[in-house]
């Protein structure tokens, strides 16, 4: 499987070192990759613009280095190259690159000289290890590349994102692409519309280690999820039970169970308040229903209902209170087989993420929080969520025995002892209600045919995405609603089915930045 680690700046830091000292390639090698990668995408991305000439603003360590190799690639091809260099003693391979690119006739001038003018601009001021506000020169080189009103390429990230937390600092690089190498770094995940498009590129790492995150792609998606076979009978594919809906809430229950058959569930029945039921049949012929008063004691038919379902999905527009709480607890009770809690499911536990965890023992069992929920579950790491919901999903998942599928930007799916998958798809368009009741129907169809919760989730998590990304291409984000992520399923899983594994080396992922309008 094509394994795209997602990593922190101590991780990449590592990674380098043991390219270096156990794969025993020279630093100037890996270097010498990294550079041409970078030439290589600002030739593909931005061509025609290559006649107006190319500045590249170089810093003093093994960023700037590559800046150098860059500069000296594209010379090579008969591109006008300036390099500014920031003043002071440059790193041993990095000032070797300076004189090699003064020798293709790349001309190198301080930050303070005259730039002229240029097509596209590429910023290798500070890598990936780079902490706090940028200061001094290399502050004053990001306020002038800035102010050149071109395209801008980032070496590894812009320089002033902090490519760990994702914190930007001031002055920050608004890249247009950003290229690293080996894997995506977290902060190109956690600040999407400062790094531009994302290219990562291959520059001859060895494996990454498993203990890494790993980032959600197409190709994933198609390895992790197989086809139909012929033989299959509805009761095969699955058999959904969605709990909740209460009254003057029905659309979140028949989201999530429309998602659930539109995403190859055999079987889909709602159990909910009797006004819910009437709004579902009405227009959802397909959809079987329950009619229950969503208190206890529990009813009969919602007991069988419990009983028949492969997985319950507990918790869309159920409500809240100290009724809704105890039936919550006793579905759980009830129901041992798979089950994914989401929304008031979740709020129902409120300071008790240990009593959740007892009830979910020994099944497959998938959480589903945005970080307002997951905040209620889980207080004392809700502070994480914003620059490291990384390791807040897994801590998480850890703790109470089941995935969590931690909804942001990106979305993290931890999982007990293995590392968090990510999936960075989407745009602001999902920042609406009821996207996210269609997120837990889709997890649901795949826990109903027997995935492991955190693969479950995060095929979910990246179709979501990838829906919204569909719809972007043809309309505002501003408009989309939950029934037109619906629209797009069939279509957008025959795509990913039958779309080609695009070969473009040295590139072995690109994450198109999120429509915004």
């Amino acid at each position: 499987m094509n394994v795209v680690p997602v990593l922190s700046s101590a991780e990449a830091a590592e990674w380098d070192r043991l390219a270096r000292e156990v794969a025993r390639i020279p630093s100037r090698v890996l270097m010498e990759s990294a550079g041409r990668a970078v030439a290589a995408a600002v030739a593909k991305e931005f061509g025609p613009r290559l006649s107006l000439g190319v500045l590249v603003a170089c810093g003093t360590g093994n960023n700037g280095g590559d800046g150098f190799v860059a500069a000296c690639a594209l010379a090579a091809q008969g591109v006008v190259v300036t390099a500014v260099a920031l003043p002071g003693d440059p790193a041993p391979d990095c000032l070797e690159n300076r004189i090699l690119a003064t020798m293709h006739g790349v001309r190198v001038i301080g930050p303070d000289d005259d730039w002229g003018g240029c097509g596209v601009a590429l910023d290798a001021l500070l890598g990936t290890g780079a902490k706090g506000a940028p200061r001094g020169a290399a502050a004053g080189a990001i306020e002038r590349l800035m102010r050149l009103a071109v395209p801008v390429v980032a070496v590894d990230g812009p320089s002033g994102l902090d490519l760990s937390t994702g914190e930007v600092h001031a002055p920050c690089v608004r890249a247009s692409t950003s290229v690293t190498f080996g894997g995506f770094r977290r902060g190109h995940l956690l600040q999407r519309t400062v790094c531009g498009q994302v290219l990562v590129a291959e520059i001859g790492f060895p494996p990454p280690h498993p203990s890494w995150p790993s980032a959600v792609t197409d190709a994933w998606l198609r390895e992790v999820l197989p086809p139909f076979s012929a033989e299959m009978y509805k009761g095969d594919r699955g058999r959904v039970a969605v709990v909740g809906g209460s009254e003057g809430m029905a659309g979140a229950v028949i989201f999530a169970a429309k998602a659930a058959a539109r995403s190859g569930a055999g079987l889909v029945k709602i159990a909910a308040h009797e006004a819910t039921v009437r709004a579902a049949q009405a227009n959802n012929p397909d959809l079987m229903t329950v009619t229950t008063g969503l208190e206890a004691p529990l009813e009969g038919p919602l007991l069988e209902a419990l009983e028949w379902a492969d997985v319950v999905v507990l918790g869309p527009g159920l409500g809240r209170g100290p009724a809704r709480d105890r039936f919550v607890r006793d579905v759980l009770a009830a129901s041992r087989k798979a089950v994914l809690v989401d929304a008031d499911g979740l709020m129902a536990f409120r300071g008790a993420a240990q009593e959740l965890g007892g009830l979910l023992a020994g099944r497959h069992a998938l959480l589903t929080p945005h970080r307002g929920e997951f905040a209620v579950l889980f207080p004392d790491l809700a502070e994480r969520t914003r620059r490291d919901p990384f390791s807040a999903a897994t801590e998480a998942a850890d703790r109470i025995g089941a995935g969590v599928l931690l909804k942001g930007v990106p979305t993290v799916v931890g999982s007990p002892g293995v590392p968090p998958l990510v999936s960075a798809a989407g745009n602001p368009g999902l920042a609406t209600g009821g996207t996210g009741d269609v997120l837990s129907g889709m997890a649901a169809s795949w826990l109903a045919r027997g995935a492991p919760p955190q693969i479950a989730g995060a095929a979910a998590a990246h179709v979501h995405g990838r829906a919204a990304e569909s719809l972007a291409q043809h309309r505002s984000v501003r408009t989309l609603r939950p029934d037109d992520l619906l629209s797009v399923l069939s279509p957008l899983w025959r795509e990913l089915a039958e779309k080609e594994v695009k070969v473009d080396p040295p590139f072995i992922a690109r994450l198109e930045p999120p429509a915004v309008r």
